[in-house]
């Protein structure tokens, strides 16, 4: 079985969404987005990953398509819209499109060498200022002259 290149590896990314609380069922028995999902005989994880692809408008209508399906109906869950406007924002959205999921590793990409840049540069300066030999220090005499006056005979 291969793997389709839309669909990204599956991980714990979709952990958060997948166990999010949809509600109870007729039983009383916690629903969660997974719950959902694998009722309706669709790979939780896969449905994840493919929402997550989508615009989150899209995403938002329809996860909540789904969740006002649910044999309970709307009744017992008043505002299918809003709740899955809240468990969208739960999906990585890094997992969309492949420009988008580009994106930060340029931006990492670009600061790692931005700061390779800083640190040659610093360490390249502090060399050149090392290098040099230090100036006599300025303590206010005046500055010593190493041409001798011509000695003087004796006095007379």
């Amino acid at each position: 079985m291969t793997r389709s290149s839309t669909v990204p590896r599956m991980g714990p990314e979709f952990n958060e969404f997948l166990f999010a609380p949809v509600g109870e069922d007729g039983n009383g028995m916690l629903l969660t987005v997974l719950s959902v999902l694998a009722r309706r005989n669709v790979d939780p994880w896969r449905e994840a990953a493919k929402l997550a692809q989508l615009p989150v408008r899209t995403a938002t209508d329809q996860l909540a398509s789904v969740i006002a399906e649910l044999p309970e109906g709307p009744s017992a869950r008043p505002d299918p819209e809003a709740m899955a406007a809240r468990l969208i924002a739960l999906l990585p959205r890094w997992v969309g499109s492949k420009a988008q999921s580009r994106e930060p590793r340029k931006m990492k990409t670009r600061t790692i060498l931005f700061v390779v840049a800083m640190v040659l540069l610093m360490g390249a300066q502090y060399f050149i200022q090392a290098s040099r030999t230090p100036a006599e220090p300025d303590n206010g005499r005046a500055p010593f002259s190493n041409t001798a006056s011509p000695p003087s005979g004796p006095r007379s």
